[in-house]
């Protein structure tokens, strides 16, 4: 067999190649109207492109590359954390306490169908349980990460091929997730009159005619500070994190960080003056963060680990897009409250629910470019994507995995 090269691509040289794929999305976006009408990212749109083109290299045995870029896309992803904490102010955290409540059971309710969807088709497609778990929650609610850690399990249990399947898998919903989200809201909105033509548009518009962006005026100082807090808010979630792992308590990094954002907005929210301006500039900084992260996470991904799925995984992988779709709309659109910021909600539930949080907020942004910006969306979304439904969807993999395990001795036997 012949051996592929292997180039190492270096920290930031992936930083510049995840920065010339958002120009290349933002450019294809301006001339291809419906990756906008259909509200398609820049980031998803260019980082998907570039990833293509790596995959063709490796697949023409051409050369490999690797990465060097999980360091820097940490700092990013906690940055955006931090500053979506920091756009929660005193009013909106007790606005969305219900609605956290209601997301939290419906992120608890998808998960577990998830999985009861994976073992319902895998079991009419004669697939054995453990590997059809490995479509479930672990890859889509879960992502990559939780692939990771409840694979070896499966693998233990007498699925082999348990691991290359739930990577392979979360690498198909990341891709879903980031393709169907922004068509979703574009549905729903239109489907329920949900337009407000007096604010609608206004930032895409500036956007694609290269104009001054419409909203606050920001100067060197307030991005400068920006950036500085939001410095200052990682570093608070740092320590909030090493201070529960020495009492044994395993709390994310970024969702400690979206506290320390969270104590940064209580603190100017409780000093004199105006700060509208401030907080501009952090929503600024934390869209940066976030285009980079979700930019770096698709040219990075191996979209070869998709090749070799065979027909029955491609199945039990639609059938998820196909539950996700009905789920978000029926159930999530409605039950939190079937108005604009539920439908932005509901575009967030497919983000996280097929691939991971910054999936979610990437194509929530994009659908509020084209309409407006929803405050109460993107507050209750990461906290329910990056701390609640990791801890809920843990709990449930778990009791089905035994299903599964039970499943799979009646399956070979």
């Amino acid at each position: 067999m012949e051996e592929i090269s292997v180039f190492k691509v270096s920290m930031f040289e992936t930083l510049m190649l995840a920065v010339l794929a958002i120009y290349f999305g933002e450019f294809l976006r301006k001339k291809i109207n419906i990756l906008v009408k259909y509200c398609l990212p820049a980031s998803v749109v260019g980082g998907t492109i570039f990833a293509i083109v790596f995959y063709v290299l490796y697949s023409m045995k051409i050369v490999e590359l690797e990465f060097d870029y999980k360091a820097v896309n940490q700092l990013f992803y906690c940055i955006f954390f931090a500053a979506s904490g920091a756009a929660a102010s005193m009013a909106l955290l007790k606005q969305g306490g219900k609605l956290v409540v209601i997301f939290a059971v419906l992120a608890a309710v998808l998960a577990a169908c998830q999985n009861a969807v994976a073992l319902a088709v895998g079991k009419f497609m004669n697939v054995d349980p453990l590997i059809s778990m490995m479509t479930g929650s672990i890859p889509m609610t879960g992502g990559h990460g939780n692939a990771a850690s409840f694979a070896p399990i499966a693998v233990d249990a007498g699925a082999p091929a348990a691991m290359e399947v739930a990577i392979a898998a979360a690498t198909f919903g990341l891709i879903s997730g980031c393709i169907i989200g922004g068509p979703l809201g574009n549905f729903i909105v239109k489907r329920h009159k949900l337009e407000d033509p007096l604010l609608d548009g206004k930032e895409e518009k500036a956007e694609l005619s290269g104009e001054e962006s419409t909203g606050i005026l920001m100067g060197k100082s307030h991005i400068v500070q920006a950036v500085f807090l939001m410095c200052i808010a990682i570093g608070i979630g740092q320590i909030i994190t090493n201070g529960l792992a020495s009492i044994n308590v395993k709390f994310p990094i970024h969702v400690s960080c979206m506290f320390g954002g969270i104590l940064v907005r209580l603190f100017f929210d409780a000093k004199k003056g105006n700060h509208d301006v401030l907080y501009e500039a952090i929503d600024s900084v934390g869209e940066f963060s976030l285009g980079l992260f979700v930019s770096m996470s698709i040219i990075t991904m191996k979209l070869w680990q998709l090749s070799g799925l065979g027909m029955s995984l491609v199945v039990l992988l639609m059938a998820q897009v196909v539950f996700i779709i009905f789920f978000c709309y029926l159930l999530t659109f409605r039950l939190l409250g079937k108005n604009y910021d539920a439908a932005v909600m509901a575009v967030g539930h497919t983000g996280f629910g097929l691939g991971a949080v910054p999936v979610a907020m990437t194509t929530m942004q994009t659908v509020c470019k084209k309409y407006r910006y929803s405050k109460l969306a993107f507050f209750v979304v990461p906290v329910i994507g990056g701390f609640i439904s990791n801890i809920s969807n843990a709990i449930i993999i778990t009791k089905f995995l035994d299903i599964a395990k039970s499943l799979h001795a009646v399956w070979i036997g």
